[in-house]
């Protein structure tokens, strides 16, 4: 048990990082705030009134010196598929447990790669902790044990009323070369941007959803076996259109400057969602299993993803600190079942 362990937020002055902070003080727990950035650390220790570390992944002897003194390492400095990797491997090093919030299935792959050593220094790491991937895995694990046996699973979620951080959009910006990026007997395989696309029905609306390359093509393949996987997420019939405008100009967007000039439109808009959008704000999933002779199908509903993603680090946060954790690399599922979303303040799900 850890309860008087030390935790530290890496990246705290982010959008999602704030919020993280905000919740764990909310139930008492005062972090290490740290990032890269002194001027926004300090500015943000003043306000919140908690301690900093001023921090940065090449400066690799100072942050494992900084975490062997750490319990728990929560990083929210992304595009995570440049520092998760490095971060995690820092602590293993250090023997500190770690949490992430990316949704990048490249992530989980790589993270993945290293459980190994993580069981070694008997610690977890435990990416994709907040609304990428914590609904969607346990909504996978808890399909799987409904119909043993399953080879196909389609994840669909989508919004009302919520929006997105300038992280989550730059993250997108990133990926477009990528294509679509999905799950085929085992291996993962691409097709076109744009070129998967269903009319979802989440229950008590149906919507016109995308085909995306989220974490579960990974992750839930880990939790459940299942080796076909498709994901999607609601969309228009513009956006749509725009994925496959952006498909066919796909090798603009791995040029420097294109990017570069996409990351100054994005910054120029607000951080993310205000707390009453977010609070008003609804996200629902739809999750489907099948094999050659049955089908399963289950909804679940949920807060806002911001909201939730500051609820659910720190649900884990807390279980990891009362000695409740698998050594090793492990998804929401694995480590704390398919229930576990159904403990997050707010959720409807199948109990």
């Amino acid at each position: 048990m850890i309860s008087d362990g030390r935790i530290l937020v890496y990246g705290a002055y982010g959008y999602t990082g704030r919020l993280i902070i905000a919740e764990l003080k909310r139930v008492g727990i005062n972090p290490v705030i740290a990032g890269r950035d002194e001027a926004k650390l300090s500015q943000l220790a003043k306000e919140t009134e908690l301690t900093f570390e001023v921090l940065d992944i090449s400066d690799t002897s100072r942050f494992i010196r900084i975490l062997k003194s750490t319990d728990i390492l929560i990083h929210c400095a992304g595009p995570f598929v440049h520092t998760a990797e490095p971060v995690a491997e820092m602590c293993i090093g250090a023997e500190c447990h770690y949490i992430d919030i990316t949704g990048e299935y490249a992530v989980f792959e790589q993270l993945r790669a290293l459980n190994e050593a993580a069981q070694k220094a008997k610690i977890m790491l435990l990416p994709g902790a907040g609304f990428d991937v914590v609904p969607s895995d346990c909504l996978a694990a808890h399909l799987a044990s409904r119909l043993p046996g399953s080879d196909r699973l389609l994840l669909a979620f989508t919004s009302r009323g919520g929006g997105i951080s300038r992280g989550t959009a730059r993250t997108m910006v990133a990926g477009i070369p990528d294509g679509l990026v999905y799950r085929s007997e085992g291996i993962l395989k691409k097709k076109p941007l744009g070129s998967a696309t269903r009319i979802t029905d989440f229950g008590n609306f149906k919507q016109l959803t995308v085909g995306i390359s989220w974490g579960d093509i990974s992750t839930a393949f880990f939790s459940t076996g299942i080796p076909n996987i498709e994901v999607y997420t609601g969309s228009t019939r513009g956006q749509v259109r725009f994925l496959k405008w952006a498909h066919r100009l796909r090798f603009l967007f791995k040029l420097g400057w294109v990017q570069q000039w996409l990351y100054s439109r994005i910054d120029k808009r607000p951080p993310g969602p205000g707390k009453e959008k977010r609070e008003k704000a609804r996200s629902f999933l739809y999750g489907e299993v099948s094999n050659t002779d049955n089908h399963c199908k289950q909804y679940l509903e949920t807060p806002e993803g911001y909201t939730l993603t500051a609820r659910s680090v720190v649900l884990i946060t807390q279980k990891i600190m009362d000695g409740n954790f698998k050594v090793g690399y492990q998804t929401p599922s694995s480590a704390y079942g398919a229930d576990l979303v159904l403990e997050i303040e707010g959720v409807n799900g199948w109990k």
